[in-house]
C-alpha cells in the first residue's frame, strides 16, 4: 500500500539548527530539504507536523512549509484545514483540571534543583503539556509522581538541545513534556490516521527522539534521522519496534532520505 501521509517531527529533524529549514546540521547551507519537501507536494502525499510546539507556532509552520495538519504540545493538540479545525487530547486528565497544577510543578523543579527549569521561553502559551528542560530520570518521575497521587500525569523526552540553554550541567540538556497518561505523539497519530480514514501501512514518520519513537506503533514505517542515535536511550528503546530505519544523514538530511523513500514506495 502507498504511503498517503507523512508524519514529521520539526526540531531536530526536519529543521537543523536554530530551527533553520536550510542549514545542516554542521552549520553550512543546504537546499536538500526543500527539494525533497518540493517533491513530496508534487506526488500529492500528505504532510503533517508532529511537535512538542504550541498551536500557533504550528498554524504558522503549517502554513509556511505546506503541511496538511499538526500535532503540538507533543500530543495534546489536533489541527487540520489550515487549524481551522482542532481536537485536543485531555487522555487521562481529570475533569477538573485544565492545567498541569502550578503547585506541582513548583514541587517538581524543587525537587531537581539547577538540574530542571522551566525551558523558557517556549514554555508560555501552552494549553496542556508543561515544557521543561534540563537532565533527570523520567523513570524515577514518574515513580514519584504515582507516590504523590499524580500517577495520571507522566514526563516525557523530546529529546536533546544546546548546551547554551544551560551551561551549567556540562553536556547537553534534554527537552521534556509533563502531559497526561494517554496523550502522546503516538497517540495523536492513531487519532489523526483514523479522523482522515487511513490505515498505518498509509503513513510514516520521521523523529530524532525518544517521543518519537512512539509513533512507530501506529504507522507502517518509523524513520530515524541519524542524530537520534545521540540520544542516550533511543538503542535500548529499538528492539521495542520492528519497522524503524535509522536513516545514515543527520536532521534535514535523514528528514529528505526518509521523504524519498516514502516517495519511492
Amino acid at each position: 500500500m502507498s504511503v498517503r501521509v507523512v508524519y514529521t517531527d520539526l526540531d531536530g529533524t526536519m529543521v537543523g539548527p536554530r530551527g533553520c529549514f536550510f542549514l545542516a546540521e554542521g552549520g553550512e547551507a543546504t537546499l536538500e530539504p526543500a527539494r525533497a519537501l518540493t517533491e513530496l507536494h508534487a506526488a500529492g502525499i500528505l504532510l503533517v507536523l508532529v511537535s512538542g510546539r504550541t498551536r500557533p507556532q504550528l498554524v504558522e509552520a503549517a502554513q509556511i512549509f505546506g503541511a496538511d495538519g499538526f500535532i503540538g504540545e507533543l500530543g495534546a493538540i489536533v489541527g487540520w484545514n489550515h487549524g481551522r479545525d482542532s481536537a485536543v487530547l485531555r487522555g487521562a486528565m481529570p475533569p477538573e483540571c485544565e492545567q498541569v497544577p502550578p503547585a506541582l510543578l513548583d514541587r517538581l523543579i524543587e525537587r531537581h534543583p539547577r538540574q530542571l527549569e522551566l525551558h523558557t521561553p517556549w514554555h508560555a502559551g501552552r494549553e496542556i503539556d508543561v515544557m521543561l528542560r534540563g537532565r533527570i530520570e523520567v523513570a524515577e518521575v514518574d515513580a514519584w509522581l504515582v507516590e504523590i497521587g499524580f500517577g495520571w500525569l507522566s514526563m516525557r523526552d523530546n529529546g536533546l538541545i544546546a548546551p547554551s540553554h544551560m551551561p551549567h550541567l556540562g553536556g547537553q540538556p534534554h527537552v521534556y513534556h509533563l502531559v497526561p497518561d494517554g496523550v502522546g505523539k503516538g497517540d495523536a497519530v492513531a487519532y489523526d490516521l483514523r479522523r482522515r480514514g487511513l490505515s498505518p501501512a498509509e503513513a510514516i514518520a520521521i523523529g530524532d527522539s525518544a517521543s518519537d519513537l512512539e509513533m512507530a506503533a501506529h504507522v507502517g514505517q518509523m524513520h530515524l534521522v541519524a542524530n537520534a542515535l545521540r540520544h542516550p536511550h533511543i538503542k535500548e528503546l529499538l528492539p521495542k519496534y520492528d519497522n524503524v530505519v535509522i536513516e545514515d544523514g543527520s536532521v534535514g538530511a535523514g528528514w529528505a532520505s526518509a521523504v524519498r523513500q516514502a516517495l519511492a514506495s
